[in-house]
């Protein structure tokens, strides 16, 4: 395999770009891109540090992200696993990217911009729910906003191709791979109950 590590290289093997993948690229939060985020209920967020790249999804069961105004976006940080892969990057870096799915829809909206995480007491006390609040937020700031060509979702048919997990391996399975002895089967049984408990 030979590598392409020229732009100039790469640039000759592709025509060029489509002039409406350029126009559609705005600069804040226009009223069609707030509508079209205040639907999405689930986000993969994309960070870097110097530890390299990192991709988290983030979901909710209202709008994944809070819209504060047209260049602005709140995330809570809500429990998960504790490895604050995102957070780390975004404190020693703060580029990063969101990237906006609604269920049956062809499109997605991406987001680039710059981050930073707070902890601070009001802005967490905004995201309670049910006496919980997160124990940061993410506030990102938007430096372009565009949707993204169908077609990747079109090719993968990912909201018409219908359930495959069951061929899948599980969580507990994945676990039982990285250490020896891990009881996957109590793990998967369990997870259920426990995921519901501490959702936020």
């Amino acid at each position: 395999m030979t590598p392409v590590t020229d732009v100039a290289a790469l640039e000759a093997l592709y025509p060029p770009a489509n002039p409406a993948s350029l126009d559609k690229v705005a600069d804040h939060l226009t009223p069609l891109y707030r509508d079209w985020i205040g639907a999405s209920r689930f986000a993969i967020l994309s960070t870097v540090g110097p530890e390299g790249t990192d991709a988290s999804p983030r979901g909710e069961d209202g709008p994944v992200a809070r819209i504060e105004d047209a260049r602005t976006l709140a995330l809570p940080d809500w429990r998960g696993n504790n490895r604050l892969d995102s957070l780390r990057n975004i404190l020693r870096d703060g580029r990063a990217s969101l990237m906006f799915l609604v269920p049956g829809s062809q499109n997605v909206v991406r987001v680039n911009g710059r981050a930073v995480v707070t902890a601070d007491a009001a802005v967490c006390a905004s995201f309670e729910r049910d006496g919980k609040r997160p124990a940061t937020v993410i506030v990102f700031t938007v430096g372009e906003v565009y949707f993204q060509c169908a077609k990747a979702v079109m090719r993968s048919a990912l909201w018409t191709s219908g359930d495959r997990s069951g061929d899948l391996p599980s969580a507990g399975d994945f676990l039982r791979e990285a250490k020896d002895g891990f009881d996957a089967e109590r793990y998967d049984r369990d997870y259920p109950s426990h995921a519901r408990e501490t959702l936020w």
